[in-house]
């Protein structure tokens, strides 16, 4: 017996935005049918930063189980580390056979990603062209990468606090894409002329309020993955049309957490998860003016997917080393 070693660079050329789109839209329909599940994910601390345990089972013809483990530390930039990363092992659902360990960085950037492209595909208004990326982080190139295969974008601005770090982001995505992107003064020029907003920071303090949103924007709310960080104030979420990933995982460390602590909301007024959506068991953007909200927080419902689709291709083209356990 054997599994299969898969690096980040395996993982990469492995997947375009395109499969990753695919994988996360199948995952959720699955979940809606009861052939994908996932249980609570799992928080540990640790000095300085925490790591998260996310499993779940997808039960298609080919039964996998997918565990990942990632590690969170904000302080890693500056060892020269990423701030996350980890590994996510794969598993045959019915015999318990281990078949791969793989990089989990290059799968959580892309998935998260995906899934918001996702959720755009069905909120956002379909002649949205302008997207405001708020915080140029890891996240934020795979997110503009995922967002344009859905939405026709002409222009796109970014913002970070640090300004050094928007103005290569805007430098590398106007090359890439062939999109203008400008790097904004300031937070509310990004988004008070933007369509598409995704706020992917690692802010503990929320800072995206109604002032900066026009009616009709849709808002991916990605940065807060656990429950001490917060992007969105919570008069912006009770204003809002809220759809979330997972609801009870978003009420435990999402923005929606934060509102419902204000008293601004509660789960009640949540519109819908994603899932409802994609499956068609309950409309998305019913009007060109309302704001909505999608609160990202991640399920491992989208990591299965994913690792599933890795490691059969993976197997197909040769890519990965085999590592004996016994």
């Amino acid at each position: 017996m054997s599994l299969l070693l898969l690096s980040r660079t395996d993982v990469a050329g492995l997947m375009t935005p395109s499969d990753y789109l695919a994988a996360v839209e199948a995952a959720f329909r699955l979940g809606q049918t009861g052939l994908a599940y996932a249980p609570p994910p799992l928080h540990i601390n640790g000095a300085g930063g925490a790591f998260h345990a996310k499993a779940a089972a997808i039960m298609t013809p080919r039964k996998r189980v997918a565990l990942k483990l990632n590690s969170n530390f904000a302080g890693n930039p500056a060892r020269g580390l990423p701030t996350i990363q980890g590994v996510i092992l794969l598993c045959d659902a019915e015999d318990g056979k281990v078949l791969a360990a793989m990089d989990s960085i290059e799968i959580t950037l892309r998935r998260t990603a995906a899934t918001t492209a996702l959720a755009a595909r069905h909120l956002a208004r379909a002649d949205a062209t302008t997207l405001a990326m708020i915080g140029c982080g890891a996240q934020a190139a795979p997110h503009a990468e995922a967002l344009v295969q859905v939405l026709p974008f002409a222009r796109g601005y970014a913002w970070d606090i640090d300004h050094d770090k928007a103005s290569a982001y805007t430098v590398a995505l106007s090359r890439t894409l062939g999109i203008a992107f400008t790097t904004a003064p300031s937070l509310r020029a990004a988004t008070l002329d933007a369509d598409v907003i995704v706020t992917c920071t690692t802010s503990r303090r929320a800072f995206l309020g109604e002032d900066a949103v026009l009616p009709g924007a849709f808002v991916a709310a990605v940065g807060a993955d656990n429950s001490e960080k917060s992007e969105i104030l919570p008069a912006l979420m009770a204003r809002a049309k809220v759809v979330t990933d997972v609801l009870e995982q978003c009420l435990a460390m999402g923005d929606l957490h934060h509102a419902v602590t204000a008293g601004a909301m509660t789960g009640a007024d949540v519109y819908a998860g994603l899932g409802d959506i994609v499956s068609g068991a309950i409309a998305g953007r019913s009007n060109d003016h309302e704001i909505i909200v999608f609160d990202s927080t991640g399920t491992a419902l989208q990591d299965v997917a994913c690792a599933a689709t890795i490691y059969d291709r993976a197997l197909q083209s040769a890519v990965g080393t085999p590592f004996a356990l016994t």
